[in-house]
Formats: C-alpha cells, sequence, structure tokens
C-alpha cells in the first residue's frame, strides 16, 4: 500500500472526501516526523512507538578495498510495534 491508496482507504472509511483525507494524513505524518525529529517519543496505543536511536561511532570495513573505515555516529529513527500490532500481524 503507497501513501494515496492509503487516503483513499481513510476517505471512504471515514466518509471524508479524498482532499480532507490527504490534508489529515500529511499531517500526521509530518508531526510524527517533526516529534521524533525534537528527540520526543510518540506513542500511538494499539499501534505502536516511533522514536530517535542514536548509533554510536564504530569501525567498519570498505567492502572493495577491506580496509577499515569509521563509521560516524548518526541519529536514526525507529519503530517499536504495539502488542495489538504484533498480534493482528501473527494471526
Amino acid at each position: 500500500m503507497n501513501k494515496t491508496e492509503l487516503i483513499s482507504i481513510v476517505a471512504d472509511e471515514a466518509g471524508i472526501s479524498k482532499k480532507d483525507a490527504d490534508k489529515a494524513v500529511s499531517v500526521l505524518l509530518e508531526k510524527v516526523v517533526e516529534a521524533v525529529a525534537k528527540d520526543e517519543k510518540v506513542q500511538i496505543v494499539g499501534f505502536g512507538t516511533f522514536e530517535l536511536h542514536n548509533r554510536s561511532a564504530r569501525q567498519g570495513r570498505d567492502p572493495r578495498t577491506n580496509q577499515p573505515i569509521t563509521i560516524p555516529a548518526s541519529r536514526v529513527p525507529a519503530f517499536k510495534a504495539g502488542k495489538a500490532f504484533k498480534t493482528a500481524v501473527a494471526k
């Protein structure tokens, strides 16, 4: 499913126009990204938690030359599925 398909489903299920559904989905995604970028946890009960993980610098190898390289520290988004989500997928 892509964003356009999701918007169509939201519009049909909520009984709203696709334009309103597009705005709602876009705002939701935008606000989740903004919150996680500020190192805030976004928890949606029954769905899951979006949060920021700080990855420390580490050693790696260049696959072409097999030389050791330092991979710099980074900030990465993470998602942890909630219990209801895990249960629905496991069926």
